[in-house]
């Protein structure tokens, strides 16, 4: 005796026995079938009946090898990898650092090794590139320390901080070389000019001022922001000029032989970032989702305004060889963008939003901080060293190579042929023993249905061949529907599967659509479905509607071209050439 499953959801099944179907797919032409409706079946089922004298086993063995489901190689969709891509790429896993507050500011320095700076709450760590080890760390900061800058020789490092002081460290010592007083407020920003004699530092005072190395006094004090000063640049071409952010929205390039800006520029935004391109004559700023592009040939002129992020941008910097911008952002994304088009090449992305960045000058080492205190170093993969190739063993002798070529095979010599075992999916296995709906089942789970739909819709379109879909959709409890219809509708509009997943959704609402009533999530997702089919058919009709008037004015365009030609006057004859005389033959002696 049979027996018959019931879904959760109220449909009854078809057997689904082993002796029930396998004499189905026998393919022994002996083998008939014999088919006898089973009125308690839904849908008419048919119950499959093995001829007496037959076993399972030697029905089996009569089918011959089985031939694996051959999975529809699909084409892959996506932007083409670019070498660009490849190079950004080409990063490890981040190294991801726990610092003791939010990471305010990244610097390398100049020279090899290129160890960089981090300033981080009151303390300011210098870590190796390559490795990410702490180098040193300085902790004579009696609040937060920020902007911690090194100097073009990578000898000595500047820092500001939040009681007002900035201080001057030799790279390999503790104690501060100079401290200079003077700010009221909070000292965001502080750097090197160009010639590595003075120090520019801005503070929440409103004012930019430079400093003598050597003496510790105030040089000059620029006092035209109307509010924090929080970012600044000094040009290398012309040591005598800096830029800086405020947030009054304005960005200044000062000359320090004079007391006023010779460039104000309205960013529009409160400015987090400023930079000058390698010619200098270009200068960018970030603020709000905002980076620009300005032309200081041409007197401030905004040359490009990008919007690639969603949050405010924090950071610019450039990389060693001044080709690309990187941008980074409180969106937790890091851009790459090109200085010629102003289009993102790459993108990074981070676990938290981004507050400071910086990449080495040889763009082996990209480090980022987040607020939350996390550094995340990344290195580029180096080539590995090609391992020198083992040792050649020595050849056979002759008589190694001409072994058996004289052999005779005698009368009751046996011919064994040896064919090596090809290993198989689950999924064959379960449809080698006819058991479509454990192989349904198999190519559902998570890591196939996701990772490789084509082997799904593969396998689906098998068992339609095998005649066997519906035998395998039905009796599936309320999961089981409820996987099923979620591959449905992730996968239904993909034009490379949506012949078979048609035939999948005509087999479902057969089955399952007189019992919806009894389960409310199956139902909802079958709505899902009839919603997703009906706006692709409503968007193929627009897309009909579309192509039926591109044919008419094509039409009309080539009637046109027609009735031109047509009208046009017949080309006048050619004018008749004279001809030529024939020249009198001169005799010759």
């Amino acid at each position: 005796m049979t027996s018959r499953r019931t879904s959760k959801v109220g449909v009854v099944t078809q057997p689904r026995t082993e002796s029930d179907v396998v004499t189905r797919w026998s393919t022994r032409r002996s083998h008939v079938e014999s088919r006898s409706p089973d009125p308690g079946l839904v849908g008419g089922g048919v119950s499959y009946q093995a001829l007496p004298g037959t076993s399972h086993r030697m029905q089996i063995a009569a089918m011959g090898s089985f031939r694996p489901t051959r999975i529809q190689s699909i084409p892959q969709l996506g932007e083409k990898i670019s070498n660009e891509t490849l190079y950004w790429k080409a990063y490890r896993s981040p190294v991801q650092i726990n610092e003791y507050g939010a990471v305010t500011h990244v610097h390398f320095s100049p020279t090899a090794p290129h160890h960089f700076a981090v300033s981080a709450s009151t303390r300011v760590h210098v870590y190796a590139a390559h490795s990410a080890e702490p180098q040193r760390t300085f902790t004579r900061f009696r609040d937060v320390a920020f902007g911690a800058t090194f100097r073009a020789d990578g000898r000595l490092l500047v820092a500001g901080s939040e009681e007002g002081v900035v201080r001057v460290f030799e790279a390999h010592g503790r104690v501060p070389l100079r401290s200079f007083d003077g700010h009221k407020r909070a000292v965001r920003v502080s750097c090197f000019m160009s010639d590595g004699l003075r120090v520019l530092s801005g503070s929440d005072d409103c004012t930019a001022r430079l400093w003598d190395v050597a003496t510790g006094a105030q040089l000059s004090s620029f006092a035209s922001h109307g509010d924090y000063v929080r970012s600044a640049h000094v040009c290398t071409l012309n040591p005598n000029l800096f830029i800086t952010g405020s947030y009054d929205h304005m960005v200044r390039v000062f000359d320090v032989r004079q007391p006023d800006a010779v460039l104000t520029l309205d960013h529009g935004f409160p400015v987090e970032s400023v930079l000058a391109f390698p010619s200098e004559g270009l200068y960018a700023s970030a603020g709000g989702r905002l980076v620009k592009v300005w032309d200081a040939v041409r007197g401030g002129h905004l040359l490009a305004c990008l919007r690639h992020h969603h949050k405010t941008v924090t950071a610019l910097t450039l990389n060693g060889a001044g080709d690309r911008l990187l941008t980074a952002s409180l969106d937790r994304h890091v851009k790459v963008l090109s200085t010629t088009t102003f289009k993102p090449v790459h993108s990074f992305d981070y676990p938290a939003a981004i507050l400071s960045l910086g990449i080495s000058p040889d763009d082996q080492t990209l480090v980022a901080g987040m607020t939350n205190g996390l550094l995340s170093v990344r290195n580029r993969k180096t080539e590995e060293r090609q391992k020198p190739e083992p040792r050649r063993r020595r050849g056979a002798t002759y008589r190694y190579y001409v072994r058996g070529k004289d052999y005779l095979p005698k009368k009751g010599d046996v011919k064994v042929s040896f064919q090596a075992r090809t290993k198989q999916q689950t999924y064959d296995k379960l449809l080698r023993t006819f058991q479509h709906s454990r192989a349904l089942d198999a190519v559902l789970e998570a890591q196939v249905a996701s990772r490789h739909p084509q082997v799904t819709v593969s396998v689906m379109a098998e068992l339609a061949r095998r005649q066997a879909l519906q035998s395998a959709i039905a009796g599936r409890d309320e999961q089981q529907l409820l996987v099923l219809l979620a591959f449905l509708l992730r996968n239904m509009l993909d034009p490379r599967f949506s012949s078979v997943l048609t035939t999948v959704a005509d087999a479902l609402i057969d089955i399952y659509g007189s019992t919806l009533h009894k389960s409310r999530a199956v139902a909802q997702r079958f709505e899902k479905l009839a919603e997703l089919i009906e706006r692709e058919v409503s968007f193929q009709q627009e897309l009909l509607a579309a192509m039926g008037m591109m044919d008419a004015l094509f039409a009309a365009n080539t009637e046109r071209k027609h009735a031109q030609g047509d009208a046009l006057p017949a080309p006048a004859p050619a004018p008749a050439v004279p001809a030529v005389p024939a020249t009198p033959a001169v005799a010759t002696s």
